[in-house]
């Protein structure tokens, strides 16, 4: 399969994977999308940034809004866009230039191929072997989707009317 090259990158709901790749240049990103796969002339992080940025925040304030929300602080699980549930999770500390990011989404299954490595298989039966166990890349996935189910239901529409009518000065009854 040919890699197309580009110089920039957002995340899309077809985003499946942003992988560490090591060229003569430094580190770039190999992005694995459902149809396709990209070689981005940008370090994996720096796509999640803009992604986030895209979107309306920054990785800062997505990884604060994550520590908020559920007390994460290591390899916290983010959400790049919410109102289209892309929900990614570091591999390593996403400080580390190995780090992987991983869409909650297409992960259809998992298994360990030796220490501290682990095949991933996507939703579209893409694989790729990545560089941590599976412990903790399952770890990784309950956070994730702890975090997604947490912030879907504080952005339902139930929630957000109730949240409404409770601390709405307009509609508490006051007691005197």
């Amino acid at each position: 399969m040919n890699k197309r090259i580009l110089t920039e990158y957002e995340i899309s709901p077809y985003t499946m994977a942003i992988l560490p790749e090591v060229t003569e240049k430094g580190i770039h990103s190999l992005v694995k999308e459902m149809d396709g796969e990209y070689l981005v002339k940008m370090k994996p992080i720096d796509i999640i940034d803009r992604s986030c940025r895209f979107f309306g925040s920054s990785l800062k304030g997505r990884r604060e809004g994550t520590k908020d929300i559920m007390g994460i602080t290591h390899k916290a699980p983010i959400v790049i866009d919410p109102t289209n549930y892309i929900y990614f999770f570091p591999t390593l500390s996403p400080n580390r230039q190995q780090c992987s990011w991983i869409s909650h989404s297409f992960v259809q299954s998992i298994q360990s191929t030796h220490y501290d490595e682990t095949l991933l298989t996507f939703s579209n039966r893409e694989e790729v072997v990545i560089p941590i166990s599976k412990g903790s890349l399952e770890n990784q996935l309950y956070r994730t989707a702890q975090l997604k189910t947490t912030l879907s239901s504080r952005i339902s529409p139930d929630h957000r009317k109730m949240s409404f009518l409770t601390s709405s000065p307009f509609h508490r009854s006051e007691v005197r």
